[in-house]
């Protein structure tokens, strides 16, 4: 009994972990830049499928693709936002919602289009599969592996965010765009290059998850959801307060499904509803 308790508590959090990873990028964009880009999961798709391709296609170690998939979708978020996002900052959230959402759409075609309908299989290298024996208990090896990377990826982002010159120039733009510039700051390269890291983060995440959450062409789609409940209930323009959504959220939905499988995603929205109730401006609020 206890060493289920504990598997599904492991699960959870490594589950917890990956949605975190997805969706701290969209934490930025919403809370750093007010921009609702619900498109998000698209770069986390465009990150799987380079991951899938290099595997299948070029026979690329798993280890070497993550950070072609990092790239990649980095690369797509900045074109994009160089040439479609920025048009709309001063918009209305309506405008940013029908935007990113007919983006979502056409991603979706797209992937259809050019790699089918159907799943896509990953190969992962031996010593990512089966399970490690780790104090009379059975942890898969890929849980284990996913945990450590979000743990450095987090600690990370921290100390890019709060202790170099660039998180300095991140936080003065979000705060004051105005006096962020006439101090020198190049607001607008921030603001791109600080889309193209959550789009980056995204695809390393969408690489990451192949194994756990599936690849589809509908992955934008099934997963958007997931991905504003963790920024909405940790609280946007923060880093803290979605790892801790996240990993609350990956808890409760693994242990929904197990304990409770006949009501399905019922009690991630049940715990969404109440979480926000309490919390209505979310778990941790940005220092303005």
């Amino acid at each position: 009994m206890i060493g289920n308790f504990i598997g599904v508590l492991f699960d959870g959090i490594a589950y917890g972990s990956l949605l975190f990873l997805i969706s701290v990028g969209l934490s930025v964009t919403m809370g750093m830049m007010n921009f609702i880009n619900l498109a998000h999961g698209a770069f986390a798709m465009v990150g799987g499928y380079v991951c899938v391709t290099l595997l299948s296609k070029l026979g690329l170690p798993f280890l070497a693709t993550l950070p072609l998939a990092f790239l990649a979708a980095a690369v797509v978020g900045l074109v994009l936002e160089r040439t479609l996002y920025r048009q709309l900052y001063q918009a209305t959230h309506l405008d940013q919602v029908l935007f990113s959402i007919g983006l979502t759409f056409m991603s979706v075609a797209g992937a259809t289009f050019l790699f089918g309908p159907t799943q896509q299989p990953v190969n992962l290298p031996d010593w990512l599969r089966g399970q490690v024996h780790v104090l009379g208990l059975d942890l898969g090896s890929y849980r284990l592996f996913l945990i450590g990377v979000v743990v450095l990826i987090t600690l990370g982002l921290y100390l890019l965010i709060e202790r170099t010159r660039f998180g300095a120039q991140i936080r003065a733009s979000v705060d004051n765009q105005t006096a962020a510039a006439g101090l020198g700051i190049n607001v607008s390269r921030v603001f791109s290059l600080t889309f193209a890291l959550g789009s980056g983060l995204a695809g390393l995440g969408g690489g990451l998850g192949i194994d756990v959450l599936g690849l589809d062409p509908s992955f934008p789609v099934k997963y958007m959801v997931y991905f504003l409940l963790v920024v909405a209930v940790g609280g946007a323009g923060s880093i803290k307060g979605p790892l801790i959504a996240a990993l609350i959220l990956g808890v409760f939905d693994v242990a929904g499904k197990y304990y409770v499988p006949e009501v399905g995603a019922f009690v991630i929205y049940t715990l969404m509803v109440v979480l926000l109730i309490l919390f209505p401006f979310g778990l941790v609020r940005r220092k303005a």
